[in-house]
């Protein structure tokens, strides 16, 4: 598959590091990618170690280093729907569905990415996937364009099998976890200084296709 246009669709910004080298290699191809980032994280725990962000502070600093993360990924179009951070499974699923559709319809991708909704382990990731399979499902199913989930839960592989897609990106490992870095906030994460099990843990990332 050589997409042209992808959409990736998560709850927080940091989440596109998940699959950050499978992104890299799709803009490296010549790929346009819009991204969908329902929240800023603004109730994100982490401050920088030491501190440097504040609650007030936090979602600016945030949008600013999804900003950075997205240009080493190489992530062309962001879109940010300000919804609440870790509130996202109280919006109105229906109104955030029409408005990823209305992105669908917009920007017509080949590919889509978002979470595997009730394997996504965090509520926001959940009601992510579940707000944009709701979305394509909207679609008549001959448009619908291919969609790759991330799942997270100990035990998807027992419920799910295994994943349709498996990318070995070892070869730009280190530029992932550069932009994973980006997040300052919540990774600390001195770039170019951390563990070979670091490294190791970001090499692979699992998708699996969803099925209508």
């Amino acid at each position: 598959m050589d997409p042209k246009q992808i959409l990736v669709v998560l709850a927080h910004p940091d989440d596109e590091g998940i699959i950050g080298g499978t992104l890299m290699e799709h803009a490296q191809q010549g790929a346009k990618i819009t991204y969908i980032c329902l929240t800023l994280g603004e109730m994100g725990r982490n401050m920088g170690k030491p501190p440097f962000a504040t609650r007030v502070s936090l979602p600016k600093i945030r949008r600013q280093e999804l900003k950075e993360a997205c240009q080493l990924i190489g992530i062309q179009d962001v879109r940010e729907f300000g919804l609440h951070d870790k509130m996202v499974e109280f919006e109105d699923q229906e109104a955030v569905a029409d408005r990823v559709r209305e992105v669908i319809e917009e920007v017509k991708p080949d590919l889509i990415y978002t979470f595997y909704p009730g394997h996504g382990v965090h509520p926001d990731h959940d009601a992510c996937g579940a707000i944009t399979i709701r979305a394509v499902a909207k679609l008549p199913a001959d448009k619908r364009p291919v969609t790759r989930c991330i799942a997270m839960t100990p035990g998807s592989y027992a419920v799910l099998g295994q994943p349709d897609f498996v990318n070995d990106v070892s070869d730009i490992v280190d530029l992932k976890i550069q932009a994973i870095g980006a997040h300052k906030t919540q990774f600390q994460l001195m770039l170019g200084n951390y563990s070979q099990e670091t490294k190791d843990r970001h090499r692979h990332e699992r998708l699996w296709v969803y099925r209508f």
